[in-house]
């Protein structure tokens, strides 16, 4: 008979354990919300519990959040064994901010994972936002400060009214984001960058030429091109646009695959063979007129005024059917050369054969003319 009370306390027990796995409202009615931006190749995520202006109950508490509902600075809440706890930054458990890679937070490094996210909030001058190592508790009752990863300073500022908590992010950029906590009438941001942007770019491209996407030459060209433009390991760029000529990968001697290796070895300074390919790569037969165009507007961006007159010429002589581009190309080569009355005949040239695509560009082209006429 003894043991039918301890059957029954084993399955009370159970039960209990069982119960709190049961899903059940938040704490508060504070609802989870999760905000997730990209810098680049980077995943910036935030998962916080939301808290209401107004209270569960009805209260309005307009006016009594910041330094009452939050705490101003640093306090012993009462309960557990933080003695000068920052806010929590949202409700419930701890906020958690997580980073897929290495970051700056406003120009200090931080490791990628995940982090318990509080905020020091100061009554006058700047606040301070606190990233922790410890993620797994509720609230900051258990903060501690030999946890910390990082502190940095942050300015609150005035908002429009915000009736839940919310984060989110602005002045997104290739390679930054302003973070921001937002609620009632306040505002606290921090700045997130990826300075290597371009060389986790590069690095993912790198692993994907080994897998699916290496069997095709296109992915090396686009690749190399990449890497010529932001001066990222030039020299497994150029093995890359050698790749893109592979015919075992769909490769050929094709204007972009050559104009591509000829854009690495500029960008290796090695201009002599550059120049070599390009003189190759216009006389290939998918070479087009507007192809050939723009290597000679390169070439004149450069201060290569007589190689982009020649590029020009050629171009016009290859090219007789085409009445517009190649003249263009010819009025820009001659003024650029100081030859006013060659670029005025061109440019006559190619305003009396405008087509309709160009139309909307003309009064661009007459001007273009006057100043030469001038």
């Amino acid at each position: 008979m003894k043991k039918i009370p301890t059957l029954f306390a084993l399955i009370f027990m159970t039960a209990w354990a069982m119960a709190q796995t049961l899903s059940q409202p938040p704490s508060g009615d504070n609802q989870k919300s999760k905000v997730i931006q990209w810098i680049g190749p980077v995943e910036v995520s935030i998962a916080y519990s939301s808290p209401d202006v107004h209270a569960p109950n009805g209260d309005d508490r307009k006016g009594h959040i910041w330094g009452e509902v939050v705490h101003y600075g640093y306090m012993d809440q009462g309960f557990g064994p933080a003695k000068e706890a920052p806010w929590r930054a949202g409700a419930n458990e701890n906020t958690i901010i997580t980073f897929s890679n290495d970051v700056k937070i406003e120009g200090k490094n931080l490791k990628a994972g995940s982090y318990g996210l509080f905020l020091g909030v100061a009554k006058e001058g700047p606040s301070t936002w606190i990233f922790s190592k410890n993620t797994s508790s509720w609230g900051s009752y258990f903060y501690d400060k030999k946890e910390d990863a990082l502190r940095v300073d942050a300015q609150g500022k005035d908002a429009e009214y915000t009736e839940n908590l919310t984060y989110g992010f602005d002045d997104r950029k290739s390679n930054s984001a302003i973070a921001f906590l937002q609620w009632e009438n306040k505002k606290f941001p921090f700045k997130i960058e990826v300075p290597n942007v371009n060389e986790l770019y590069f690095s993912l491209m790198r692993d994907e030429l080994r897998s699916s996407a290496g069997f095709d030459a296109r992915n090396f060209s686009a690749a190399a091109q990449f890497a010529a433009a932001n001066k990222i390991d030039l020299e497994e760029a150029l093995i890359w646009s050698d790749k893109a000529l592979d015919p075992n990968l769909g490769g050929s001697e094709n204007f972009n695959a050559l104009s591509t290796k000829s854009t690495v070895l500029h960008a290796m300074n090695r201009d002599t063979e550059a120049d070599a390919i390009m003189d190759k790569a216009i006389k290939v037969p998918d070479a087009t007129v507007q192809a050939i165009h723009q290597y000679a507007r390169g070439l004149l961006a450069s201060g290569k005024k007589e190689k982009a007159l020649e590029v020009f010429l050629y171009n016009a002589k290859i090219h007789p059917e085409e009445k517009f581009t190649p003249n263009v190309g010819l009025a820009r080569g001659y003024t650029a050369i100081g030859d006013k009355k060659s670029a005025i005949k061109y440019w006559e040239l190619a305003i009396k054969n405008l087509p309709e695509n160009q139309k909307a560009n003309i009064a661009f082209y007459q001007s273009e003319l006057a100043k030469l006429k001038s």
